[in-house]
């Protein structure tokens, strides 16, 4: 009789080490999380609340500072968690990337997934990529959080899916002018929601200018607007001083949402040319800031 309760006491202290274990494991393991954008919800709605139209040739997003925007105020929201990645849904005709597309692609940390654009130019199985990503990455535990910006009702099976493996989805959306432009049985269904508004997009989202316009202006080449990078980063150092850079650093390569956006625009004054919608240079002007902060470290 003793020994057999010396037996289960033995088991039970051992079932209860491999538990703590495990629990230290977990603890050890850091949350991650992983955007995933509707870009077709993205451009109606952004369009329409700074544009005051969803004909996107009407107006144009600046993408790569949007998406960054976006990492920003995850890393906020998220403040223990890591990035895993973001997930960039469009259509396209045969599934065949654009321009823009192939631009958002090459974006480091961004994965662009493409339903089909019909004749009408809607988009066709956007909801069934989302939902499979999210399923997915959450029966993997991949991520533990999910921020979802849309609003489609059919994305509520997307939601329940990655819910029902454990991870939470938290719902961002766009704000309207008028009403909602997210479906109600979405709202329910979510862990939390935020609505960006039209002070957040305003930077990002712009009517397009004429093309004579941008045609009497020479575009700059990528070195030359390195070289501006380089330039702002200096005199940004000389005016925050080092401490400034240590708590810039662990961010690289993203900066915060307002120093890029005053890089930004300060770099369009000095080169007297809008960088808007033009990913390659600046990618080339955050290169040049970021490569002259870090030979000053």
């Amino acid at each position: 009789m003793n020994d057999d309760l010396q037996a289960l006491g033995a088991r039970i202290d051992r079932t209860n080490e491999l538990l703590q274990r495990m629990l230290a494991e977990v603890a050890k393991t850091p949350s991650t999380h992983a955007i995933f954008v509707d870009a077709g919800y993205l451009y109606a709605a952004a369009g329409r609340l700074v544009a005051g139209t969803e004909d996107r040739r009407s107006f144009e997003i600046d993408t790569e500072g949007l998406i960054e925007a976006l990492i920003d105020r995850a890393r906020t929201i998220f403040a223990d968690s890591r990035l895993l990645r973001v997930y960039w849904y469009d259509g396209a005709r045969r599934r065949i990337h654009t321009a823009e597309q192939q631009s958002i692609a090459e974006l480091p940390d961004v994965k662009v997934r493409l339903g089909n654009l019909n004749a009408n130019n809607q988009q066709k199985g956007v909801d069934s990529l989302i939902r499979s990503d999210l399923e997915s990455l959450a029966r993997h535990r991949a991520i533990s959080d999910a921020a979802l910006l849309g609003g489609d009702e059919d994305l509520v099976s997307a939601v329940e899916a990655a819910q029902g493996y454990g991870a939470r989805v938290h719902l961002w959306g766009i704000e309207a002018p008028e009403g909602r432009n997210q479906a109600e049985p979405l709202l329910w269904e979510v862990d939390s929601q935020r609505v960006f508004d039209l002070d957040f997009f305003k930077p990002y989202v712009a009517r397009r200018t004429s093309a004579a316009y941008e045609a009497s202006v020479n575009r700059p080449a990528r070195e030359d607007v390195r070289f501006v990078g380089a330039q702002i980063a200096a005199k940004w150092l000389a005016a925050r001083g080092r401490d400034a850079l240590v708590e810039l650093l662990p961010g690289h390569p993203y900066l915060p949402g307002a120093v890029d956006q005053d890089l930004l625009v300060e770099a369009e004054g000095m080169l007297q040319y809008s960088l808007r919608g033009q990913a390659d240079l600046r990618r080339a002007l955050r290169d040049g800031f970021w490569e002259h902060l870090q030979t000053q470290y």
